[in-house]
């Protein structure tokens, strides 16, 4: 007999690549979840897992079992949400983002929570390869990346533009290229692409390519980046979401450069799915506040 929990549970084992770490994520013992995954092969008639001592990897079967299951949970997920689409003041907001965008969206999410309870907010960081898995899986319903993202299953639209700041420290007192590489660059995740698309603007005589600069260290962690900037480790680039929401932006400065380049937000969805009021509301709501802040009104230049 069909029982989507065996799916479940087959699906997170996957994930977690241990039946250990799937009880408890499950809240099951390791026999149970052992028993769910024979039921399951007994109900397909395959095997879907090839043992080895404690570990296992997939038969082609079960790689299939897997991605049903994905598509399973997904479209449940978007029926169960399709319910209350048109609420405007409560449901659940499942949305991801990264770091930079988050620091500044996510407490702006949560006052409107204060402001109607019946608003469930679940929001995670992570990158952007990361986002995307999770919105074709089912788990958010949105995800906001920083490139644009190509796929038959989803929809990706341009949101929202901030500007990229030149990041140097405090006591830095240069304003040019040969300046800023005697300091060297502190990297992160998107650090590279965003100093070479300002760098490149606003020296197209001396820069060539971001190898002319010293590394001088690297984090996963956009939040964490100003740290080093502040110590007088290095320069990076930043969104400004980021420099804005930085607790060392009293310990740095930005070096205001004459031609300004932007990161382009975009929001990513399933393809085909109306976005919920709820969503569509917080939203324009957080873009309004934030054009408020940077321009004054609540227009944005067009997107390049």
């Amino acid at each position: 007999m069909f029982n989507a929990q065996y799916f479940r549970t087959f699906v997170t084992l996957v994930e977690t690549g241990s039946f250990t770490r799937t009880a408890q994520r499950l809240e099951m013992t390791q026999p149970g979840v052992s028993q769910h995954v024979r039921k399951l092969e007994r109900y397909l008639d395959k095997p879907l897992l090839d043992r080895q001592g404690r570990r296992f990897a997939l038969t082609e079967a079960g790689r299939r079992a897997y991605d049903y299951g994905l598509r399973l949970f997904a479209e449940h997920e978007q029926f169960r949400h399709s319910l209350d689409d048109d609420a405007l003041d409560s449901g659940e907001c499942r949305i991801a983002s990264p770091g930079s965008v988050g620091l500044m969206f996510y407490p702006y999410i949560l006052g409107q929570q204060q402001m109607y309870p019946g608003l469930r907010v679940n929001y995670s960081f992570a990158f952007s390869h990361e986002i995307v898995g999770d919105v074709l899986a089912g788990r958010h319903d949105l995800g906001i990346v920083t490139d644009p993202v190509r796929h038959p299953e989803l929809d990706c639209v341009p949101w929202h533009q901030e500007s990229l700041c030149l990041v140097v420290p405090a006591d830095f007192a240069g304003t040019s290229l040969t300046e800023l590489m005697g300091i060297g660059f502190i990297n992160y995740s998107d650090g590279v692409n965003h100093a070479r698309t300002l760098l490149r603007s606003n020296f197209p005589e001396e820069f060539r390519a971001m190898g002319q600069f010293r590394r001088q260290g690297f984090t996963n962690e956009v939040g964490m980046v100003l740290d080093a900037v502040a110590r007088g480790l290095g320069f990076t680039v930043v969104s400004r979401l980021v420099l804005e929401t930085s607790p060392w932006q009293r310990q740095v400065k930005e070096l205001v450069l004459p031609r300004p380049e932007y990161e382009t937000l975009h929001l990513v969805t399933r393809a085909g799915t109306r976005m919920p009021r709820r969503y569509v509301r917080l939203l324009e709501g957080f873009r309004e506040q934030r054009l408020q802040e940077l321009y004054g009104h609540g227009e944005q230049p067009d997107f390049a």
